[in-house]
């Protein structure tokens, strides 16, 4: 290499960290604190518009050898399993062992381009995303009820893989790009059955929100898919956008799909409310508002329900943006809570049956991935949601907090969330690459006094 090269090579580096260093200090900052985006009526002031997005984000970091999350004073935390490659989604089967899917974007074809592109890639990299994706599914099997697992690669050579349902002896898995079926037989610790595909989901060549999750009716007889829209606002085009930013409906057995409820963003958790049977779903809304605008949320889901996007915003406040659709616009439904501005709320379900103390039953766990578009930072943690007559019924509840240290880097970013058999709770971290297991603080004392069994 020449003197010259080098010095252009040194002197291009030097332009790009002055172009990030630039872009990441631009942007609005939070008026209102955090909590007035919170609960049944967030306050929504008008939106704020910059030329250049407000862009701040935890830079991903990890934990130090023996640090972990800050559990509430009631509960205790610990690894339940380390050293997995981006770990997103988690699902307890009826036998207890836990899989755990460990997976990244898969490779565009269409990057977004311009200004908003570069600014797009270089969040996905501070914040730990945009990696080669493992494109597996792990098994974690703790057979001592030690409260820590052994791991086996369960399923592998997926495309970016994220939701998991069984049923009976069929596990579905949700690709970033179709649902596919495989035999499962209870203990087994792998399938090296290449599957069957059931149903095509939206995917590339743009797949600007890639991951799909999918759950089971209560019977069996039908699957339930999210796929996130192909923009933050409509800005590729609406033709880009078909059957996207919904809930599909699919039946497994002839691979039929329909839309069943649309106009949500980026819809993740679902689970079913026990009390009522009704579908919930977690949602990002969407970007570039202003670090007051827009709050997640999560709501009941009614079957042909119309949620606003990208026309307008919790029900009908319009988004400018957007080319105007007065028709659609008055048919959008309010959400039913709001959970945060920019908190990118994933992970999502109901406590049925988990064996924490009494503040955090009968209600919901979220796990918030955390902001990159709002100042101050929100989300970072998992907290729970009280629920009464399946309705959300209080404020919520910090369960795992500091995954962000004092020099405001990522030590992990909470994703998927799950109720193990034993009644504890299972948290994905996809930049601490670990799941964590809560428990009562009481359990932590009693395991201390009590050896465990040999492993």
């Amino acid at each position: 290499m020449s003197k010259r090269t080098g010095l252009l090579i040194i002197c291009a580096v030097l332009v790009v960290a002055a172009v990030a260093a630039f872009f990441l200090t631009r942007g609005d900052k939070a008026a209102l604190p955090e909590t007035a985006a919170i609960g049944p009526s967030p306050t929504l002031p008008e939106p704020t518009k910059t030329v250049i997005p407000t862009v701040h984000i935890a830079p991903a970091k990890g934990w130090s050898e023996g640090a972990q999350p800050k559990a509430a004073s009631d509960l205790a935390v610990n690894a339940f399993a380390t050293g997995l490659a981006h770990p997103r989604w988690l699902y307890v089967l009826p036998n207890g062992d836990v899989l755990v899917a460990e997976a990244d974007g898969p490779p565009r074809a269409e990057e977004a381009k311009g200004v908003k592109g570069f600014i797009y890639r270089m969040v996905q990299k501070r914040a730990g995303a945009g990696t080669p994706s493992a494109n597996r599914i792990t098994l974690l099997r703790d057979s001592n009820a030690s409260g820590s697992a052994t791991k086996t690669v369960f399923l592998e050579g997926l495309n970016s893989p994220f939701g998991m349902a069984l049923v009976g002896n069929d596990l579905y898995v949700a690709n970033t790009d179709a649902i596919l079926r495989f035999p499962y037989t209870e203990g087994a610790t792998r399938i090296s059955d290449p599957g069957v595909k059931v149903a095509d989901l939206p995917g590339g060549p743009i797949n600007h929100h890639w991951t799909k999750n999918v759950i089971a009716s209560r019977d069996g007889s039908r699957l339930y898919a999210t796929v996130g829209s192909n923009s933050n606002v409509g800005e590729n085009g609406l033709d880009k956008e078909q059957s996207r930013a919904a809930i599909l409906e699919i039946d497994p057995a002839t691979g039929k799909s329909r839309i069943f409820a649309s106009g949500l963003r980026n819809p993740n958790g679902m689970d079913w409310e026990p009390q009522t049977g009704a579908l919930w779903t977690v949602v990002n809304e969407r970007d570039e508002l202003g670090s007051d605008l827009v709050p997640d949320y999560m709501t009941a889901v009614k079957e042909g329900g119309f949620y606003g996007w990208p026309f307008s915003y919790y029900g009908q406040h319009v988004d400018t943006r957007v080319p105007a659709n007065p028709e659609m616009v008055a048919k959008a439904i309010a959400p039913d809570y709001a959970l945060g501005n920019h908190t990118a709320s994933l992970g999502f379900t109901f406590d049925t049956g988990s064996s924490l103390p009494a503040p955090y039953r009968g209600g919901a766990f979220i796990g918030q991935h955390g902001s990159w578009n709002r100042k101050p930072l929100s989300g970072y943690k998992v907290i729970f949601v009280p629920f009464k007559d399946g309705r959300p019924s209080g404020e919520p509840i910090d369960v795992l907090t500091g995954f962000v240290d004092n020099d405001g880097k990522a030590l992990g970013r909470p994703v998927g969330v799950a109720i193990d058999k034993a009644g504890a709770l299972l948290v994905a971290d996809d930049v601490g690459n670990t799941v964590w297991r809560v428990t009562p603080a009481a359990a932590k004392a009693a395991s201390a006094l009590t050896p465990l069994p040999a492993r």
